[in-house]
This record gives structure tokens, C-alpha cells and sequence, in this order.
């Protein structure tokens, strides 16, 4: 099968190394999605057999899920892993019936807005955790808090990524 992931942070290598290791061929592409956005419209994504979404930004995810959509190539969407600690509360459902993760939420409303109701997306049903101090240290720094994330849990959702 051929395969294109998007972002090669942990969640993507993790599902790179499985898919290669099961003999697909896969094309991975940089996770800044500055890079990402000036170089999506270099892969034809009817040559590929999935698209799997392993982007941090919201941007990203959407103009990643658009093409796909516009071309009929199938693509799974990996939703928020950071501030998470259970790889157990992970689960893959179409993001019409996902609850709880704040971006998919996001993604819901804005893939509305391009005519697109229907993604299959990995996603986690814990609630977020808050890093002790993490709110305070970034208000004082005139900044928002950037999630963090645990070795196992996007690992975790890249496995899955792979199942799928």
C-alpha cells in the first residue's frame, strides 16, 4: 500500500516505523507546517492509497484533509495527544462522534465549513491535564500554554494510526 503522513513528530515516526516495518511504501513529510504548507501542493495525493494526518496545527489538518477530500483519497486525522496520560482512552471514530478533545471540536467546525462532515480521527476521551504552573509561567511570559506529551501516549496513537 501507498502511504503519505503528514508531520513527523512522535506520532508520525511511530506510525512511519510500523507501516515500513509491515512493507508499505511511505512518503513522509516535514512536520513544520510552514514547510508543510508551502510544499503540499508538490504531492498528487491520488497516487497514494491513505493519507494519514500526523499534523500539530489546525491549519495543517485542514488544507491536508481538503485536498484529500477533493480527490477522494481516504484519510485518517490524528487529534490531540498532548497533556494526556492514558494511551487506553484512545479511540478512532468519525470526528462527527467525538467528545471531549478541544480540537477535534475545532476540526469539526471548520471541516463544516469546507463541506466536509465526515473524518475518521484518532482521538483521546481523557480530559487534558494541566501542568502545575504551566498557566502562570506562561501569563507572565505574555504567552499561551503549549500542551505537552508523554513519551507512550503519541506513540500509542500512531500504533493505532497503523491498525487503521
Amino acid at each position: 500500500m501507498k502511504i503519505i503522513i503528514a508531520g513527523s513528530g512522535k506520532v508520525g515516526l511511530a506510525l512511519g516505523r510500523q507501516l515500513a516495518a509491515e512493507g508499505h511504501d511511505i512518503t513522509l513529510i516535514d512536520n513544520d507546517s510552514a514547510v508543510l504548507e508551502e510544499t503540499a501542493e508538490q504531492f498528487d495525493f491520488i497516487q497514494y492509497d491513505y493519507v494519514v494526518d500526523a499534523i500539530d496545527t489546525v491549519t495543517g489538518k485542514l488544507q491536508l484533509a481538503q485536498r484529500a477530500f477533493e480527490v477522494g483519497t481516504p484519510i485518517i486525522s490524528c487529534m490531540g495527544t498532548g497533556n494526556k496520560l492514558d494511551p487506553t482512552a484512545l479511540q478512532v471514530a468519525d470526528i462527527s462522534k467525538t467528545t471531549i478533545c478541544p480540537l477535534a471540536r475545532i476540526m469539526r467546525k471548520e471541516l463544516r465549513k469546507r463541506g466536509i462532515n465526515h473524518l475518521k480521527v484518532v482521538y483521546s476521551t481523557e480530559e487534558a491535564l494541566t501542568p502545575v504552573g504551566a498557566e502562570e509561567e506562561a501569563a507572565a511570559l505574555g504567552k499561551r500554554t503549549i500542551p505537552g506529551s508523554t513519551a507512550f501516549v503519541p506513540g500509542t496513537a500512531g500504533l493505532i494510526l497503523a491498525g487503521e
